[in-house]
């Protein structure tokens, strides 16, 4: 199976163009598809409809979408008629295999006073997949304030690892005539974590490395894919700086469940891509 992860920046290339077709043609041929900075109603790529304009190019997977942020737009009474306009930010999963349960989950920010803040989140989607139900998180971090990216991390973890117990999206599905969920231990999680490698936000996620034994695989911090094959050196870079494409950063990441990480056979970023100011970030599991 392959996986990705793609910060698509609302549609917006490095060469300042909106293509959704240019960004379809550069992932679709994963099987599984994490995307962050999906928009409905955003002035920026002329209020399009994101979430319908993906699954429309990506016809063979199928998709949940669940917005973090949720605004008022300029919602107006046009002859009598309430019209509604919404600015929506968020975060998409998409699969070839079904997708039997999906849920957003909110990550603790706290108010800023003078930068952009937005209210930031994982969409998570239960897989039916080849290997047995999986789960997939796609993420997007805090850009400003490293203390804020900390306590998301911490936050993100706690729910992931108490899934079970929580009961993902739903539980007692045969009430309403539903077939129940499978409750996966295994999960990947992939997205715009707005941090460099070794960071101490990175350390939160993936473990602080030890003067001995190094960085262990442990059941309560996933596994960083590219590190953890040998795929990323110091000039690794995931982000590329729209004013200054000589500025660049590794912030995009794809973390396994220890579960999973026998079954890692390769990964790569895809620095040909031009549809967005990241570069997509790829994992094949055998």
């Amino acid at each position: 199976m392959k996986f990705v992860t793609y910060n698509i920046q609302y549609g917006i290339g490095l060469d300042g163009r909106l293509d959704l077709a240019r960004i379809a043609s550069e992932i679709e041929s994963a099987d599984v598809i994490a995307l962050q900075e999906v928009t409905r109603g955003f002035h920026r790529n002329g209020n399009i409809d994101m979430v319908a304009e993906l699954q429309a190019r990506l016809p063979a997977h199928f998709c949940v979408y669940w917005p973090a942020c949720d605004v008022d737009a300029g919602s107006a009474i046009e002859d009598g008629r309430a019209v509604s306009r919404r600015f929506q930010f968020g975060n998409m999963v998409l699969s070839r295999d079904p997708i039997l349960a999906s849920r957003l989950i909110s990550l603790p920010r706290s108010r800023t006073i003078d930068r952009l803040n937005l209210q930031r989140g994982a969409t998570e989607a239960v897989i039916d997949a080849p290997g047995g139900p999986l789960r997939v998180y796609s993420v997007h971090l805090d850009h400003i304030y490293r203390g804020e990216r900390i306590e998301q991390i911490r936050y993100l973890k706690e729910r992931i690892q108490a899934y079970a117990l929580d009961g993902g999206a739903i539980s007692g599905a045969g009430e309403f005539g539903l077939r129940e969920p499978p409750f996966p231990d295994d999960y990947v999680l992939m997205g715009d974590f707005n941090m460099v490698p070794e960071s101490p936000e990175y350390c939160a996620v993936a473990g602080e490395i030890d003067g001995y034994y190094g960085r262990q695989i442990r059941a309560t911090n996933p596994l960083d894919v590219l590190a953890g094959l040998g795929k990323r050196s110091p000039e690794s870079y995931s982000w590329i700086d729209p004013k200054d494409h000589s500025h660049r950063m590794f912030l995009d990441y794809c973390f396994v469940s220890h579960g999973l990480v026998g079954r890692l056979k390769e990964a790569w970023v895809d620095e040909t891509a031009t549809g967005s100011d990241h570069l997509p970030v790829w994992f094949e599991l055998m």
